[in-house]
């Protein structure tokens, strides 16, 4: 495989801050949190395969979490020796990913309900929560088999949005979503699949925010559940009368916590 890397966008000066975006999103996502920690910290905000400016998964072969970590570490070395790093749902699971690799240069990590779904999956397939989300995935991917990308991202925003989200949300929004959707359905097996046991987490001692909301589903919860009880220097914060997609729809309320957090970590060296 040809030598590929992510685009990223840069504001700020200060300390350094890698932020990963959720599924069918992409680093504009945190364009409200690089404002308001500018001055402070240097943000750099990635783009996954697929999305901005970032080259398409080849398809060679099924997408990992490593290759997107792969993808993005040169946006990592920029960041430099020490920096915090901050993920979204897909975007927390990359981050997870990527802070196995790279623990010893992690000043702190942020996730908003990281979709590790193979976590879940381990723990028990047959709890609910695990055959919620592995039915929204088999939908999801069905219907881009049978090329109805907009009937997979119906069924993708209504699962993490609520009912009828997808039908309120603007036409422009409702193509980039659908387009997406073959990318998608690759992160669905990446999430799914990835090969690290929760044990791993527990060597994992860096400073980290677990960030849930009151109004998601059951599946990121009970990862958020499972990575509580392992990571060994862990606070979670859960944010009420908002759901998985708030870093997006309410973003004031979660970038509030994420900035108190780190300036918390900064104070404590």
């Amino acid at each position: 495989m040809q030598h590929r890397r992510a685009s990223f966008r840069e504001a700020g000066t200060g300390v350094p801050v890698v932020c990963i975006h959720a599924s069918a999103s992409s680093s504009g996502q945190w364009r409200p949190l690089m404002e308001r920690l500018a001055g402070r910290f240097r943000s750099l905000a990635v783009d996954l395969y697929g999305y901005g400016q970032s080259p398409p998964w080849p398809d060679e072969r099924p997408l990992s979490l490593a290759d997107e970590a792969a993808l993005i570490e040169p946006v990592c070395e920029a960041a430099g020796d020490r920096f915090h790093m901050i993920g979204h749902s897909y975007g927390a699971a990359v981050a997870l990913k990527t802070a196995l690799l790279r623990p010893v240069r992690l000043r702190s990590l942020v996730l908003f309900e990281p979709v590790l779904f193979a976590l879940l999956m381990a723990e028990d397939p047959c709890q609910p929560a695990a055959r919620e989300i592995a039915a929204v995935r088999d939908d999801t991917v069905a219907a881009v088999d049978r090329g109805d990308v907009d009937a997979a991202g119906a069924r993708f925003v209504d699962y993490w949005m609520g009912p009828c989200s997808w039908a309120g949300m603007p036409g422009p929004r409702r193509q980039a979503v659908a387009s997406a959707m073959p990318k998608v359905k690759a992160e669905w097996l990446a999430a799914f699949t990835e090969p690290t046991p929760l044990s791993a987490f527990a060597a994992l001692d860096v400073p980290t925010l677990c960030i849930v909301a009151s109004n998601s589903p059951d599946s990121p919860r009970g990862v958020a559940r499972l990575l509580a009880k392992t990571l060994p220097s862990v606070t979670t914060v859960e944010i009420d009368g908002v759901g998985h997609m708030a870093p997006v729809t309410h973003p004031d309320l979660v970038n509030a916590v994420i900035e108190d957090y780190l300036e918390r970590v900064m104070a404590t060296g």
